[in-house]
């Protein structure tokens, strides 16, 4: 199966999970010119920015491991121009990743925050 395949199906597994534990999916794939945030969700009075990770198999590591810092800095400034876009520049807010391997998934809560980037 190819990667883009993988992700996409990832994504929908993730979004489903999410939908169960209680969240309300408010956009999936937003994107504008600074980068692209998976799913942007809503967990009671926090907006949660989701990284999902899909893998087959664990050939190249663990699919969080595939986050660098560039790439979280990118999600944070994605998010940061969502909550201006929004109106939602005071909302409490966390980044989870989601991680999917042979369909199971791993949600890891406060993956990472801008204190632990910049």
């Amino acid at each position: 199966m190819n990667t883009r395949k993988v992700g996409i199906e990832g994504e929908s597994v993730a979004v489903e999970y999410l939908k169960k534990s209680g969240y309300k999916i408010l956009e999936r794939n937003f994107s504008n010119r600074t980068g692209e945030i998976d799913i942007i969700a809503q967990d009671k009075d926090y907006i949660v920015f989701v990284e999902v990770k899909s893998r087959e198999n664990t050939k190249y590591g663990m699919p969080i491991e595939s986050i660098t810092i560039q790439k979280a800095r990118k999600i944070i400034r994605t998010a940061e121009c969502y909550l201006l876009y929004k109106k939602k520049g005071n909302s409490p807010c966390r980044f989870d990743v989601i991680e999917v391997l042979r369909g199971e998934v791993n949600h890891i809560k406060n993956a990472y925050d801008k204190s632990d980037l910049y």
